[in-house]
């Protein structure tokens, strides 16, 4: 069996945050997400994460979904892998992945054709492999007609060296039986009293074994962060790599500032997308919509032909040929059904709007059931909460509510029903009638000239 390690113990000192390196987020999600994803997608499905400072963050995360090795001390690559031992000897018969928690654009395409190449050649271990225009400060692959013949640091290469472009991205292919005994050969004879998992290249052709080296086509796969400069880096990479997708598949932006989309995220041809927008989790827009400018999205699924303008919405359902903004809130577990028009300084909370309905603005509709044709108008609310409990609204199709009305949940107004301005509704209303509630109203003459009359 295959399978995969990830080295994620990482402390990131230059981050300044107490978060382990690979928790830092590129485009929303984990670095070690991309990698973990990475791995999923090319069916490696037995992975261990070696953990290390604030290992207890990225258990939490895990849950579940994979084994965790603990490097208590920081002794180098290779002593983090040292710690996965155990995992290793119950699968031998197969090769192991070795991937950098911090370099999140593996991708699973890069793990498969390197695999197939590794088990082909029959190596013992092959290094995964990048051409760059700029290898400064990376290892470079010596290449030998029959493999490899190691990897030289920037510190130790000599001026020719230097001039390969081909560099280590830190991901390796192991025969697992060979790696286990490769751990146990490596020595920390240098400076730092570490152990270098690269130093098992070395070993490997002194006892006779066979290094490769696969290129990949994607020279992003050597990409790291060290502090927060380079994790703008990463976030500036994967946010180009994705806009770059959605316009491949017909996606329109006129201007990028300020567009962030997760790669999650799934876009309809002929849809437009205006600056300061921000698209996140399992959003799913249709097509010929107009996004934007200024909306937030979040795990929303929004039909074709739909307009948003200064919109936030998390976790609903936005129908078909739906205008909303600007200003308009759109809270969890709401449905805007097709053709309903809402306007500006409007909020939504747990609620259906249905079909064709309008609420123009300043209106709060909160764990209601709202019909077809119904017209909300300015200043009206549902009253969902007392303080202990929260309570539905209904209101009925082709209902008209008047502007300051106040519906006391729970609360049913049938089909037709009409409510008067400044009506506090605290009974249902049957069908066809009309609720109005007013107080008397006083005229006191003369009031603002005693008023002022004081003041003089």
């Amino acid at each position: 069996m295959n399978q995969a390690v990830i080295l994620a113990g990482g402390q990131g000192k230059r981050m300044k945050a107490p978060i382990p390196k690979p928790m830092f987020k590129v485009l929303g999600e984990p670095m070690l997400e991309w990698v973990l994803s990475a791995c999923e997608a090319a069916e490696l499905s037995r992975i261990c994460v070696v953990t290390g400072y604030e290992s207890g963050q990225i258990e939490t995360y895990l849950g579940d979904r994979c084994r965790t090795a603990f490097q208590a001390e920081r002794l180098g690559t290779g002593h983090a892998v040292m710690q996965t031992i155990p995992f290793l000897s119950e699968e031998k018969s197969g090769s192991t992945l070795v991937l950098c928690g911090d370099a999140p654009f593996i991708d699973s395409d890069t793990i498969a054709q390197s695999l197939e190449r590794h088990i082909k050649e029959k190596n013992a271990v092959t290094v995964i492999t990048a051409n760059v225009e700029q290898p400064f400060g990376y290892g470079r692959i010596l290449r030998t007609d029959s493999g490899i013949a190691g990897i030289v640091e920037e510190k130790d290469a000599t001026e020719e060296q230097r001039k390969i472009n081909e560099i280590n991205s830190g991901c390796y292919w192991f025969r697992t039986a060979d790696l286990i005994d490769l751990l146990g050969k490596i020595q920390n004879n240098n400076a730092q009293k570490e152990y270098y998992l690269t130093d098992t290249i070395a070993i490997a052709l002194q006892d006779g074994l066979r290094a490769g080296a696969f290129c990949s086509q994607n020279p992003n796969v050597v990409l790291g962060a060290n502090d927060r400069k380079g994790l703008l880096k990463l976030n500036t990479a994967a946010r180009m790599a994705v806009l770059d997708k959605h316009m491949d598949n017909g996606v329109g932006f006129s201007c990028t500032d300020g567009i962030i989309i997760e790669r999650s995220v799934e876009i309809g041809a002929g849809t437009e997308i205006l600056p300061n927008v921000i698209l996140r989790g399992k959003t799913k827009i249709g097509a010929n919509c107009v996004i934007g400018p200024n909306c937030v999205i979040e795990n929303c699924t929004i039909g074709d032909n739909v307009t948003l303008n200064a919109v936030q919405a998390y976790d609903s359902q936005i129908d078909g040929d739906v205008h909303i903004g600007p200003f308009v809130h759109i809270r969890p577990n709401s449905h805007i059904c097709t053709g309903a028009k809402i306007g500006d300084f409007v909020e939504i909370k747990n609620s259906t709007i249905g079909e064709d309905t309008a609420i123009a603005h300043l209106a709060y509709m909160g764990d209601s059931d709202v019909g077809k044709n119904v017209n909300i108008g300015c200043g009206c609310v549902t009253v969902n909460f007392d303080g202990l409990t929260k309570s539905r609204c209904e209101i009925g199709d082709n209902s008209f509510i008047g502007c300051n009305t106040n519906l006391i949940a729970p609360v049913s107004l049938g089909k037709y029903a009409y409510t008067a301005a400044g009506t506090t509704v605290t009974a249902d209303v049957p069908d066809y009638a009309l609720a109005i509630d007013r107080g008397t109203l006083h005229i006191r003459d003369g009031y603002t000239l005693r008023k002022f009359a004081k003041k003089k």
